[in-house]
């Protein structure tokens, strides 16, 4: 029983590593992905897991989900339901790639990896925070409209990216994931309440970004993923169909980004001075580009 962030390699076989330069050319993108990222702030439909390392990290998201979980100290955050209404059920925790060996060794996944780096502009990609995203059947809760760098200012500069990933098939009916395209350029908005009322981005918008408005649904089948940009609008709406929705989220920044702040980035992480580069056991450097 440890902390997995002492550890800053993968733990397990998992997911199996590239030995060559060639090896790592099957998870590239393509230039027509790439330009599609950044003219609409995301890209959807990415494979990173097969059906063993989804029955891994479904079998380690039912085992510290639990609040009695020997390591629950180590999470950042743990919500049991973030949202206010108890009949609307939103699970939301930060810091069980800690906790769970498979959750840590898939922020080495090759398949994520190297889709982070080309994101970012070909840089290297260090771990920011993981998230779990879980909505019950029938009353799953809904995530609010919101832009994810509204809660990262406290770091600089805006070289972040987010990698959302379903455990199950993720529908319109159970609240598979909501991006408005385009809404990466309308710099940064004022943040709601995560789990508060879906619309409450709206009071902070302006009447030409209301008329520009277009949520696009992203159904995405099990062990597929979604990226999107740190200012990309985005939510989901409620569950009430009979299949839950369970997912994780990887957040990373490019390598050189440094704390904007003197308080702690994370409950339970050591204060990063502000002006001083994010690194340490915290903020791995999961890739670097020069070193394929």
């Amino acid at each position: 029983m440890k902390d997995l962030a002492d550890f800053p390699y993968p733990l397990s076989n998992l997911f199996p590593q590239p030995s060559t330069s060639s090896d790592w050319d099957r998870y590239r993108l393509s230039k027509e992905q790439i330009e599609f990222y950044h003219e609409n702030g995301y890209l959807a439909g990415i494979k990173l897991l097969d059906e063993p390392q989804i029955d891994a990290l479904k079998l380690a998201l039912d085992e510290v989900m639990d609040p009695l979980h020997p390591l629950h100290s180590l999470f950042h955050e743990f919500h049991s339901n973030e949202s206010d209404d108890p009949n609307t059920v939103l699970f939301h925790s930060l810091g069980h790639w800690r906790i769970a060996e498979a959750f840590h060794d898939a922020i080495w996944n090759p398949a994520f990896r190297m889709v982070a780096s080309q994101l970012l502009g070909d840089r290297g990609v260090r771990f920011w925070h993981d998230q779990l995203f879980c909505k019950p059947a029938h009353h799953g809760g809904v995530v609010a409209w919101h832009q994810d760098y509204s809660y990262w200012t406290r770091t600089v500069d805006m070289q972040h990216l987010t990698c959302w990933c379903g455990l199950d098939d993720a529908t319109e009916e159970n609240g598979c994931l909501q991006y408005v395209p385009g809404s990466h350029r309308w710099g940064l908005l004022e943040k709601p309440a995560l789990a508060g009322a879906m619309d409450g981005l709206m009071a902070m918008l302006s009447e030409e970004q209301k008329k520009q408005f277009s949520p696009v649904a992203i159904p995405l089948k099990a062990g597929y993923a979604a990226f999107h940009h740190p200012l990309l609008v985005h939510g989901s709406y409620a569950n009430y169909s009979p299949r839950s929705r369970k997912a994780f989220v990887l957040n990373v920044f490019a390598d050189g980004t440094v704390s904007d702040t003197n308080e702690p980035l994370l409950s339970g992480v050591p204060v990063i001075p502000k002006g001083e580069k994010m690194e340490g056991k915290f903020f791995p450097l999961l890739f670097d580009p020069k070193n394929i």
